[in-house]
């Protein structure tokens, strides 16, 4: 800046040259995490601005009014996965705007507590690279995963919420294994069919019942505190399929599956990693994508047209996924599909993005 008149030059250059002459110090005190939500993880000096949620394409072509569901279906992938709901919107409405990429997803160990997420590199490129695909793909989506031999994580866009559809069915029996579990008891063989009836071929009766045995919502809601989920709301009534969750909040189930802290005791972690190993064949899409075809596979599925999002679909895949020295854990969920078969592109595809990124970065050690 000029001097201004009648300041002599050399004052105004001393100050500025003792200015310049000042240390600068950058202390990890200005690196932290952001607050948990997933996911499912990267650390800057200072987080850019949060993005706001990308609009859906084709919200503006939304019927003006709801149409009715099509009937449940039990077994087959086409079809409803449960009646949903009235109960007011949760599943993203209410939810936190927050940054899709990497610099504030949270990071967590593989033992399943959360830590400070180290400093690395792929966590943009991959942000950039999932932003460029799904501005292409119609409804909205989010990911979390963790790689448990290597402790990286990822999540993306991970303030959204969407119903969890079938993929509550693992939730619900766990709710189940943790009951029998205070009661110092096994299950009964009536409650070990009804529990593989829900997991391996997404049979809605089954769930229903297994429902009702848990205590319904409340009794949900008291096994995901002891599991630590953050974000799930067991849908009102009988309508388990409208509950609400985050990809973050399914990889935490997941690591109740895998890790040795769990509630759950290893016989029972065995037992639904079984049943989510041996779906029926037709059910075996989604994030089995991301292993290759000798893969070690345990997930599920859900699927189901919302009437509140005027017949799109909400699309969901959980599971862990064994391969090439890696055991990733994948939540990926998403809501206003346009078909059923488009959430299910988008979630294979997503999830060959993320598990292949980690694996380039674990190499890269």
């Amino acid at each position: 800046m000029p001097a201004k008149p009648g300041t002599p030059p050399r004052r105004r250059v001393l100050p500025l040259l003792a200015a310049l002459a000042l240390p600068a110090v950058l202390t990890a005190s200005g690196v932290r995490a952001a607050p948990v939500t997933l996911t499912p993880a990267s650390v800057a000096v200072a987080s850019p601005p949060a993005k706001a949620p990308r609009q859906n394409r084709d919200e503006k072509n939304r019927p003006e009014r709801e149409r009715p569901d099509s009937e449940p279906s039990d077994s087959e992938p086409s079809g409803r996965d449960h009646p949903d709901s009235e109960a007011p919107d949760r599943d993203g409405t209410e939810s936190e705007a927050m940054d899709r990429d990497g610099t504030e997803s949270e990071a967590m160990d593989r033992d399943g507590t959360d830590r400070e997420p180290p400093l690395t590199s792929y966590r943009k490129p991959l942000t950039r690279s999932l932003d460029r695909y799904l501005d292409d793909v119609s409804g909205e989506l989010s990911v979390s995963v963790l790689d448990l031999p290597t402790g990286l994580s990822y999540s993306y866009n991970r303030g959204l919420r969407a119903a969890t559809a079938s993929i509550v069915k693992v939730d619900i029996v766990i709710a189940l294994l943790l009951k029998a579990q205070r009661q110092g008891r096994g299950l009964t063989a009536w409650e070990r069919s009804t529990a593989a009836r829900a997991i391996r071929v997404s049979d809605n009766a089954a769930a229903s019942a297994l429902w009702s045995a848990i205590g319904g919502a409340s009794g949900l809601a008291a096994a995901n505190r002891k599991l630590g989920l953050r974000h799930t709301r067991p849908g009102p009534g009988g309508a388990w399929g409208s509950t609400t969750t985050s990809a973050a909040d399914q990889v935490r189930l997941l690591k109740a599956l895998s890790s040795a802290a769990s509630p759950l005791s290893a016989k029972h972690r065995r037992y639904v990693l079984g049943l989510m190993g041996n779906v029926v064949p037709e059910q075996a899409w989604g994030v089995s994508a991301a292993g290759r075809g000798d893969a070690g596979v345990a997930l599920k599925n859900g699927w189901l047209p919302r009437l509140r999002d005027g017949g799109r679909w909400t699309v969901n895949s959980i599971g862990r996924v064994r391969d090439r020295g890696h055991t990733f854990l994948i939540a990926v969920i998403s809501r206003r599909n346009s078909s059923m078969g488009v959430g299910i592109k988008a979630i294979e595809r997503v999830s060959r993005l993320v598990t292949r990124a980690l694996a380039r970065a674990a190499a890269q050690r």
